[in-house]
């Protein structure tokens, strides 16, 4: 009987964090909004030619502004608290990684 419980708490709480509130489907992934792709563009664009100076400055400020946006739409509109909570994460990443200029 115990067990039955911890299972049903524990399907419950994945059930919360994963839920769509807009649908009422498990939601885990999404098809790449659009700054998701410019960002996934700039950091291949980035990866491939290596660019130098001025460049890659505006390469990273771009991509990292893209980043930025999206990591702000997943907090403020994302359909569950796990997106929220994955925008969030980025967005930590994105501040510490800026802050510690790598």
């Amino acid at each position: 009987m115990r067990f039955d419980r911890s299972v049903s708490k524990r399907a419950s709480a994945v059930d919360w964090l994963f839920r769509s509130r807009a649908t009422g489907r498990i939601t885990i992934a999404q098809v790449p909004n659009l700054p998701l792709l410019l960002w996934a563009g700039l950091t291949v664009v980035r990866w491939l030619l290596h660019p130098g100076g001025s460049q890659m400055i505006a390469l990273n400020i771009a991509a990292g502004g893209t980043i930025v946006v999206w990591a702000g739409d997943e907090i403020i509109r994302g359909v569950n608290p796990w997106r929220r909570l994955l925008g969030g994460g980025v967005l930590a990443v994105v501040a510490v990684s800026w802050w510690t200029g790598s």
